[in-house]
């Protein structure tokens, strides 16, 4: 086979479609964007593809296909539930050089359906010749990340500034460099110039020439990694990634992140972690302004979400008061997701109608009262407190806290598993030992630990849910 992905415009032309089931539907979803004059015929059709249809004005033949049907047609679908009448269809449409797409039979496909991604004048199709729909499906979903939600918005701004720029530039070379430069600014920031903005950056190109507009995006991001596996990021995040000149990561970081980093970025790892600072919170400080000092953007990687218990306001302070400029990106936070992986909601319905999020390095000290914390009805999350585990347990049974209040304690992987042993506030820290849980981990005191039978993605874990 020899599929070449041709882009034809389809629009105002006669397509017809065999069939009015689940498929016909699938097929006619894909080309309604691209303006056919589309026919259905079938002898019946279903109930979501009559809606369909409905809404969008689409002719429908209810009968079985006839040979005349083809007539005036400058494609077809063969998408009927008769794989013969299919095949029939497919004879027809080849004898009289029609191009056809018969479902499920490639070989008598002269045209295939790729897996599209359509975003106004944007179009891109995956083919993998059908060897392996599914493939094709999965890079669809990752190519679809990439592309800002406003671009259909960019296309058409880019579209009008292609005239605006043959007017204004006169030189082809400088024209062409132009464009190419607001291109890349516009997928960079995911929006467009207003018109005020845009005549001035016309000008100054005139002035300046073949000036350099495409500068990479500068300042710094504070962006959140997520909690535990690479793929929990957030779209925003990792968009932030594959832009950055340099990325300073800590070290709750799924190292799989780092391979969507271009091959120039520069990596600083700071590793930041209790027990294991590998450089001091000043430090990193003064690294990020002088990076970012330096031109072009840097990325500041945190486990979790930073302004949970990441020091992430912190570091924008810092930037601020240096004059950077420096924004933030959310991510999944810990004290959330660890105990979902294992199952477990932070609130219930009659069980638990808030919840409260403490930090294990000053829980159990002098700077916190635990008593405030035993008197309340809510799930208690401990972050960063495993090492004093005992003590905390201790310190919530002397305010008050009922002995056998459930309590559980979480570890969550890069692998999205999580390994938890469920106790009560007596006796929760030697079960946590005897069980040899690992740092970092979750703790959780509550009636909602009681609740977690069915845990991630529908799986048993470590056989403790």
């Amino acid at each position: 086979m020899g599929y070449f992905p041709f882009f034809v415009d389809i629009g105002g032309k006669g397509g017809l479609i065999a069939g009015g089931g689940r498929v016909a539907l699938h097929k006619l979803q894909k080309l309604l964007p691209y303006k056919a004059a589309l026919t259905i015929v079938a002898p019946a059709i279903s109930q979501a593809l009559e809606q369909f249809v409905l809404e969008n004005d689409i002719r429908v033949i209810k009968r079985a296909f006839e040979p005349e049907d083809l007539a005036g047609m400058d494609f077809v679908i063969a998408a009927s539930d008769d794989r013969d009448v299919n095949a029939w269809i497919g004879r027809l449409c080849q004898e009289k050089g029609i191009p056809v797409n018969v479902v499920d039979d490639r070989e008598a496909c002269s045209f295939i359906f790729p897996s599209l991604v359509k975003a106004g004048k944007l179009s891109i199709g995956i083919s993998t010749e059908g060897a392996s729909p599914e493939m094709a499906a999965s890079l669809r979903s990752q190519i679809a990340s990439l592309i800002p939600a406003d671009m259909e918005e960019i296309l058409d701004y880019l579209d009008r500034l292609r005239a605006l720029a043959k007017e204004q530039i006169a030189d082809r070379g400088q024209r062409a460099a132009f464009l190419r430069d607001m291109a890349g600014i516009c997928m960079d920031r995911g929006a467009v110039f207003d018109g005020q903005e845009t005549m001035r950056r016309l000008a100054d190109y005139r002035e300046d020439g073949q000036q350099e507009y495409a500068k990479a995006p500068e300042g710094v991001l504070i962006a959140g990694a997520g909690c535990g596996s690479y793929d929990l990021i957030t779209l925003r995040g990792l968009r932030a990634i594959r832009r950055a000149r340099v990325l300073v990561y800590d070290d709750l970081i799924d190292q799989r992140l780092l391979d969507h980093a271009s091959e120039s970025c520069e990596r600083v790892y700071v590793g930041k972690r209790s027990g294991k600072h590998s450089m001091g919170q000043e430090q990193i400080n003064e690294l990020l302004i002088r990076k970012a000092r330096e031109g072009g953007l840097v990325v500041r990687l945190k486990g979790g979400d930073p302004f949970v218990f990441g020091r992430g306001m912190e570091e924008m302070a810092a930037l601020r008061a240096a004059g950077i400029e420096v924004s933030y990106i959310p991510g999944i936070t810990s004290c959330i997701a660890v105990p979902a992986l294992a199952g477990i909601p932070v609130t219930h319905r009659e069980v638990s109608r808030s919840f409260h999020v403490i930090t294990g390095h000053t829980a159990a000290g002098k700077a916190i009262d635990l008593s405030q914390f035993a008197r309340l009805e809510g799930t208690l999350v401990f972050l960063m407190g495993y090492a004093r585990l005992a003590e905390i347990t201790a310190a919530l049974i002397q305010a008050g806290k009922d002995a056998l209040t459930p309590a559980a304690v979480i570890h969550g992987g890069f692998d999205a598993d999580a390994a938890i042993v469920r106790g009560t506030l007596l006796d929760i820290a030697a079960k946590a030992v005897k069980a040899q849980i690992q740092t970092p981990a979750v703790i959780v005191v509550g009636e909602v630990v009681g609740l977690g039978e069915v845990c991630y993605n529908g799986q048993k874990r470590n056989g403790q849910c």
